[in-house]
């Protein structure tokens, strides 16, 4: 445990959070988190930065981006440790673009599972890849390959 006052090292914050002292430089650089610096030029956190690695892990694991999340901790104040409140309000915001990616996701699925055994073989006549497919009113697999086919091999 850090000795001097409340702060913490970035190997502490790395222990206690989870994260790679990397990403922890990589998020510093992007602004999401802060530091002071020792004499020493050594990086020391406040506590509250693990609150607010907690509510970036969080946000990333219901799919946001760092640019997403770097707009919701802007909206609060410098160094700021996310609370309860913060999180419900922000998370409000991110509630119709994670519904679409849902209902997205879903539609994908769909899609994938009837497009498991259909055989077409090629990206060009695949229904997902290539949805405007004009031999897909052939039939499925390789229209084209069977021998009753005009001009077929």
């Amino acid at each position: 445990m850090s000795t001097s006052s409340a702060k913490l090292t970035i190997g502490e914050v790395a222990e206690r959070s989870g994260f790679a002292t990397t990403a922890l430089r990589f998020y510093e650089d992007r602004g999401l988190i802060s530091s002071t610096r020792t004499s020493g030029n050594q990086r020391r956190y406040e506590r509250g930065v693990l609150r607010r690695l907690a509510f970036i892990r969080a946000a990333q694991r219901v799919g946001l981006s760092l640019d997403d999340i770097a707009d919701a901790l802007s909206t609060l104040p410098d160094n700021h440790a996310p609370s309860k409140a913060d999180w419900a309000r922000l998370s409000e915001h991110w509630r119709n673009e994670l519904d679409a990616r849902i209902d997205g996701l879903q539609r994908l699925r769909d899609r994938l599972t009837g497009c498991i055994g259909c055989g077409c073989l090629s990206l060009n006549t695949c229904s997902l890849y290539n949805p405007d497919d004009r031999m897909a009113q052939k039939g499925p697999a390789a229209p084209l390959l069977r021998p009753e086919a005009e001009g077929g091999v």
